[in-house]
């Protein structure tokens, strides 16, 4: 008689767990990845502060820190995205992230006219055509 609290596949049993790591991606029963997309973005922002000094630098272009931010940062939060289903809960956490990122990497600017400093606005990133659209 099989255990309920195992699978037996051949002549090997498997122990029926809550949750397991495959790819440094935490699987649940449930296919729940909340927990997963909190870790990688705390990664990503670690990632983030490491490299800060280059993405704020008025040294290099625009299009050289989306290149740093595509190539050193977005790596570490999409690490194993493949078995990931987002919710839009989650979908709209990475994109938050995304934003904060680009935005910091625009910086504030000027209205030459009213002399004011203004951010750009989500509408306006997307715009741009920097965000890279992974998430939806």
């Amino acid at each position: 008689m099989q255990d309920i609290q195992s699978v037996r596949i051949d002549n090997s049993t498997f122990k029926r767990v809550e949750e397991f790591k495959y790819l440094r991606t935490n699987l649940t029963h449930q296919n729940s990845i909340a927990e997963e997309i909190k870790i990688r973005l705390r990664s990503g922002n670690a990632c983030y502060h490491l490299v800060q000094n280059l993405l704020c630098s008025r040294l290099l272009s625009k299009n050289l820190k989306i290149k740093i931010y595509r190539t050193l940062i977005l790596p570490v939060v999409l690490y194993g995205c493949e078995a990931w289903s987002l919710t839009l809960r989650e979908e709209r956490k990475l994109r938050v992230f995304e934003n904060m990122v680009l935005r910091r990497i625009c910086a504030p600017r000027r209205d030459e006219v009213t002399r004011e400093w203004w951010r750009l606005h989500n509408d306006e990133l997307n715009d741009m055509g920097w965000a890279c659209g992974v998430y939806g």
